[in-house]
């Protein structure tokens, strides 16, 4: 299946305590690159969340957006680190004897140092984060694959109609070219007559000079790798390979726009030049789409 870079995707999971909302966006990217904005309190679980995501995608910037609505003040406790609490009564006291202080040291001062006393979750109470976490943004991952599986068949059908446009301008160039080798020779012996009168004419020098021009202007090797090219893509799109192909894709649209820049500078008619610029303006739009799967 295509998938498109370019996705979203919002779950939501509560409880009569909390209500997790979690919201997947993502753009182009080379390669994986997966941004995690979440609050302060849930940071423990950013590789959980990175791990949920790397399942349901492959390649993409994408930015995983994080909310917690909290019903109630919660079950809270109060935790007392007693240890530190000691060892900052040890370090007031030593400053205090050191520099011949003459204040006393008060609970307030060693209860509001840092991690000496502090509020948090209940016992219990992150492993149920932790479960509403994982629901919210599993649900948010499928939606996000859904929405880029359909871009990406949409992509995909745009794609394989442009393929289709350039196989008709790849045959009209292929039944245009001798006929410029036939309008090269008509005209060289026109040009030789205009010149040279009644003087017989020979034959073989005009047949050298048709060949060298059909040598210069020859693009059977150009039109049979841009048929291959176009059908290498085709089957790229149609697979139903799990592995990402926006890759190969790529790389082919890239080997396409040479081809048809060969062409192009080949061409020694007006018309396959048309043809040859009409060419390259479709592989140009198929490469733009390219870059948006996976």
């Amino acid at each position: 299946m295509i998938y498109s870079m370019t996705g979203f995707g919002r779950g939501i999971a509560q409880n009569e305590k909390y209500k997790i909302t979690a919201e997947l966006k993502s753009v182009n990217h080379k390669y994986l690159d997966i941004n995690v904005k979440l609050p302060h309190r849930l940071a423990g679980f950013e590789n959980e969340i990175r791990g949920i995501v790397k399942n349901y995608a492959a390649r993409g910037k994408i930015d995983v957006f994080i909310g917690v609505e909290v019903f109630g003040a919660g079950d809270r406790a109060v935790r007392y680190n007693s240890e530190l609490a000691k060892e900052y009564f040890d370090i007031f006291t030593q400053i205090k004897t050191e520099l011949g202080l003459s204040d006393e040291i008060s609970l307030k001062d060693v209860a509001s140092m840092p991690e000496v006393v502090t509020v948090c979750e209940a016992d219990g109470e992150d492993e149920e984060i932790a479960s509403l976490l994982k629901e919210s943004v599993s649900a948010a991952a499928v939606l996000f694959a859904k929405h880029r599986a359909d871009e990406g068949e949409r992509l995909s059908g745009d794609i394989l109609l442009k393929l289709d446009e350039m196989r008709k301008s790849v045959d009209e160039i292929e039944k245009a070219s001798p006929l410029v080798i036939e309008k090269y020779k008509e005209k060289l012996s026109e040009k030789i007559k205009e010149y040279l009168g009644n003087v017989e004419i020979d034959e073989n020098r005009i047949l050298t000079e048709v060949a060298v021009f059909a040598d210069k202007t020859c693009v059977d090797e150009e039109t049979v790798r841009l048929k291959s090219h176009i059908e290498s893509m085709k089957e790229a799109l149609l697979c139903d390979a799990a592995e990402p192909v926006g890759k190969k894709l790529d790389f082919i649209a890239q080997e396409m726009n040479r081809e048809a820049n060969t062409t192009l500078s080949k061409s020694g008619d007006i018309g396959i030049s048309q043809v040859a610029v009409l060419l390259k303006t479709t592989i140009e739009k198929i490469r733009e789409q390219v870059q948006n799967i996976e």
